[in-house]
């Protein structure tokens, strides 16, 4: 089976790709590689280091799988380039789609996110709800959405919309909750929360990533889908984390009035089983950190990299 991993040089695309080889795919990344590609050569594995705003059409001939991750990724990124956010989200995916349905592609799986819905007071945001995005990165990914919707009858539509992701990667992120207030408990010796009150549903980078793999192997389970199993309060992802490090814990006011909870059980009742937690990603983040591993770079911090290095 041929695959193309649109953003294989992310965050998630450097934990999936690796899964997509084992498995015996061919894999082409396509990536600018504007944090690095961190990826092991291997016979299946190639790269098309190109933005996804200059894809070609021949680049998807001969493809049987689309995994579209690639994104200007998170709230504070998107905000600062707007328009390069719309071009590299919804009008890239446009094409891309456009491009896969007339090459021949059968099934599109695409990473949309659990923050289209919104700010909702429900206690289970199933995906039969309205959505509600707030920024600019969250109605790109609504739009994207219904763009691909509308090559239902062309290709296997596949939309997974994941809480927020934590868990280690090669191409690591610092800029997410739990990853977030993890290092800063290990390098500053607290941790400041702003607000504390809000509700985030989180997922561990292994389990999202093994869901791409159970809809490749699924092909037939088309629509959209939550991805998210742990709805804690960012007080509780603290409290976790001060259970491990005794550190203090200053809460700040928050102007970011997102709560929500996202509820999986469609996902779920189709026979996926999450195999991570929170804790779990709490724990690897501390070894990862004790043992030299991990270190607190720029570069794991999308807004600050971008900053310096893309814009």
């Amino acid at each position: 089976m041929n695959i193309i991993v649109t953003g294989g040089c992310g965050y998630k695309g450097h934990i999936l790709i690796p899964k997509l080889l084992d498995k015996g795919y061919n894999v082409k990344v396509v990536d600018t590689e504007w944090f690095g590609n961190f990826l092991k050569p291997h016979k299946n594995l190639s790269f098309e280091k190109i933005d996804v705003r200059n894809v070609s059409k021949n680049l998807f001939c001969n493809t049987d799988v689309v995994i579209h991750l690639a994104a200007v990724a998170n709230d504070p990124c998107s905000e600062l380039d707007p328009k390069l956010s719309w071009e590299v989200g919804s009008l890239s995916t446009m094409q891309i789609a456009d491009y896969s349905a007339k090459s021949g592609v059968k099934q599109f799986i695409y990473a949309s996110s659990g923050s289209v819905y919104g700010v909702k007071d429900e206690d289970k945001v199933t995906e039969d709800l309205d959505l509600d995005p707030i920024s600019e990165y969250n109605k790109n990914k609504m739009v994207s959405e219904r763009v691909l919707l509308s090559y239902q009858d062309q290709m296997l539509i596949q939309i997974i919309r994941p809480a927020t992701v934590c868990g280690l990667s090669p191409r690591m992120r610092l800029d997410v909750a739990v990853n977030l207030l993890t290092m800063q408990a290990l390098t500053k010796n607290k941790i400041t929360v702003l607000g504390g009150e809000q509700t985030r549903p989180n997922i561990h980078i292994d389990d999202i990533t093994d869901i791409y793999l159970f809809f490749i192997d699924n092909p037939n389970y088309c629509g959209i889908f939550n991805a998210g199993f742990e709805n804690i309060s960012i007080m509780n992802i603290a409290n976790l984390i001060n259970d491990r490090l005794n550190v203090p814990i200053d809460i700040l006011p928050s102007n970011d009035p997102r709560s929500y909870r996202i509820d999986s059980s469609k996902l779920l009742n189709l026979g996926y089983k999450p195999k991570k937690t929170v804790e779990y990603a709490i724990d690897e983040i501390i070894d990862a950190f004790k043992k030299n591993k991990l270190k607190d770079e720029d570069k794991y911090y999308n807004l600050k990299w971008m900053q310096a290095k893309v814009l």
